[in-house]
């Protein structure tokens, strides 16, 4: 029997997103701030005898094979640059939301890299993971370094920051899913708002909840809520709660709230939890 390596993929939450210019390519440059979480799928890496191609198989039925391409890319481009003749199965085992701006795709594509890179030893570092994964997805850069950091251009300049405090999440997925592709596409028909990053770093650097709530702001957060106007109503409903710190993660639907306070977490959660079909509660990565 081959090995079975088991990678462990994280989910993630934008703190901040702002919006930039776009570019001739059709994408947008970003300025952003990325808290990854402990909430994560699970890979489990395989090396497979006598095969021609690569399989990604996943545990749930409702997601298509389409999501997981990106995992699929990762494994070929990373053949394609190293001539490594070995093909794989990757299971993956999912807990992070679809279409929910947690990252889930990009993640298992990040974790996909990682995994193969320490299966068959070939030694690369994070920045030579990177340079692959930046032609890939925005997000994957973040992933395969995988500490807060402020994500800057089109996701392939990733700058480490510091958090002081310990934060608990809860995050709340109304029952519609979104397309990042459909999110960014329409995002160009808004005025489009930003927020002044520096003072979201501070504020998380020094602990400052107070200057965290006012500072933090997503630029799809519109644009979002104008598809799925029960973002609106969940972001609402858990500031109600007593949440300060919450906003949309990424193109959407997850909404998530932050707390130093793990009991009130759970307590929200469980006050919630037979409203949404998604109610989770975990916890920021440092």
């Amino acid at each position: 029997m081959p090995k079975t390596q088991l990678v462990r993929s994280y989910a993630k939450i934008n703190i901040a997103l702002n919006v930039l210019d776009k570019l001739d390519t059709g994408y947008h440059t970003l300025d952003m701030v990325m808290l990854p979480l402990e909430i994560h799928d699970s890979l489990y890496v395989q090396k497979l005898k006598n095969a021609r191609d690569n399989y990604i198989t996943v545990d749930d039925f409702s997601v298509g094979p389409v999501k997981y391409n990106l995992a699929t890319f990762a494994i070929d481009a990373l053949a394609a640059k190293y001539k490594f003749p070995d093909k794989f199965r990757i299971f993956v085992h999912k807990v992070i939301p679809m279409e929910a701006g947690l990252g889930g795709g990009s993640s298992n594509a990040a974790a996909t890299l990682t995994g193969v890179n320490e299966y068959l030893k070939l030694g690369l570092n994070d920045n030579e993971l990177i340079k692959i994964g930046a032609k890939l997805g925005s997000d994957i850069p973040f992933f395969i370094k995988g500490v807060p950091a402020r994500v800057s251009g089109t996701g392939e300049k990733v700058e480490p920051i510091t958090v002081k405090n310990d934060y608990y999440c809860i995050l709340v997925k109304p029952p519609v899913g979104l397309s990042s592709k459909e999110v960014y596409d329409r995002c160009d028909l808004f005025a489009l708002e930003t927020c002044d990053i520096d003072a979201v770093i501070k504020a998380l650097e020094e602990g400052d909840d107070e200057l965290l709530a006012s500072s933090i702001n997503n630029s799809l957060q519109p644009v979002s809520i104008a598809l799925c106007p029960e973002i609106q109503i969940i972001i609402d409903l858990l500031h109600e709660k007593g949440l300060k710190i919450v906003q949309l993660s990424g193109s959407g639907s997850c909404v998530f709230g932050l707390s130093t306070d793990k009991k009130l977490i759970k307590k929200v959660a469980k006050e919630i939890e037979d409203q949404y079909e998604t109610v989770e509660v975990t916890k920021v990565r440092k």
